[in-house]
């Protein structure tokens, strides 16, 4: 029988994105820059720089937290109840390395992972070519990634991404057993029809239309999936680890309603709602200290990640056309 991830909350992820591997992407993108004398690879010094590294754990990366967070609902439980069977903990998250690397830099990822007690067994290294054709096998409810084309090709797809921002700041150490998410609103976790609305016509026409639609809710956007698997998640529970999520959006009253409703109308529920009526994003989510922020952004991203881990969303109107 083969082996299936059916009904697991699969993550799929990039080297970058896991771990910081920045230093050694300079060099890598140097020799694609320089060139390579005759009869060598643009790559072969960023290959012979990882290879000489083998034995060296790389440093976590911006997604670090939240992957070795959504991993710890894997451990075995505290107490028998948690699972039918104590002896064997409950797989509930698959995490998935999805690579530009090649497969001997690829020795090193896994080394790094298992350093760091992360447990991760599959991957696939594609040594410069696009690895996002892989998530559909893999049904992946995320993928995050440090290359855009990517991201995009991913969300075209379907499947819920985001553009790590590498330099972002790293997670707070303040909620060991809490797995903190924030999301945008529209063109994220909601389609960006309100959104359109604005950037065509502005706020008092966007604040009217969404007053008369407060009762219809809005199509799901990108991530919604995303966020429903982690509803599943959360409704497990494990005591080891929980899920606290966030809804951070420039919407404010009366917009705020329409937003609301429609996470009642799909029965997913946020833990903590901001409406910030277009404040700076950064500053409250370094309050709210979560492992990761999603926005359609990229303003928003930047000021979250001086905070905070941060990605971007490609999708939506404010992204046409760029990139």
């Amino acid at each position: 029988m083969s082996i299936s991830l059916d009904g697991q909350l699969v993550v799929a992820i990039s080297s970058r994105a896991l771990f910081d591997f920045e230093e050694e992407n300079r060099v890598f993108e140097e020799g694609l820059s320089h060139g390579a004398a005759p009869g060598v690879k643009p790559d072969a010094n960023y290959m012979q720089l990882q290879l000489d590294r083998l034995d060296v754990p790389a440093k976590p990366g911006v997604a670090f937290s939240l992957i070795k967070k959504l991993l710890a609902f894997n451990e075995a439980p505290e107490s028998p109840e948690e699972t039918l069977s104590p002896a064997k903990p409950a797989q509930r998250v698959e995490v998935v390395i999805l690579s530009r690397n090649d497969p001997v830099s690829g020795m090193r990822v896994f080394r790094s992972a298992r350093h760091y007690g992360l447990n991760i067994q599959r991957g696939t290294f594609n040594r410069g070519e696009a690895p996002w054709r892989y998530l559909k096998p893999l049904n992946a409810n995320l993928f995050l990634s440090a290359h855009l084309s990517d991201v995009r090709a991913a969300l075209d797809a379907g499947v819920p991404a985001a553009q790590v921002y590498p330099q972002s700041a790293q997670a707070s150490q303040e909620h060991p057993n809490e797995v903190r998410i924030a999301f945008d609103g529209d063109a994220v976790l909601f389609s960006d029809e309100a959104e359109r609305v604005y950037q065509a016509q502005g706020l008092n026409a966007f604040q009217a239309h969404e007053s008369a639609k407060a009762g219809q809710p809005l199509l799901g956007g990108p991530f919604k999936p995303l966020l429903e698997a982690l509803h599943r998640l959360q409704q497990v529970g494990t005591s080891r680890m929980r899920i606290r999520t966030a809804l951070v959006t420039a919407r404010s009253a009366p917009a705020h309603e329409r937003a609301i409703r429609t996470l009642m109308n799909w029965n997913v529920e946020v833990d903590e709602a901001m409406f910030l009526g277009g404040l700076a994003k950064g500053e409250f989510l370094r309050e709210f200290e979560p492992d990761f922020f999603f926005d359609d952004q990229t303003g928003h991203v930047h000021s979250a990640a001086q905070h905070v881990p941060a990605g971007h969303v490609a999708s939506g109107v404010a992204n046409l056309g760029k990139g």
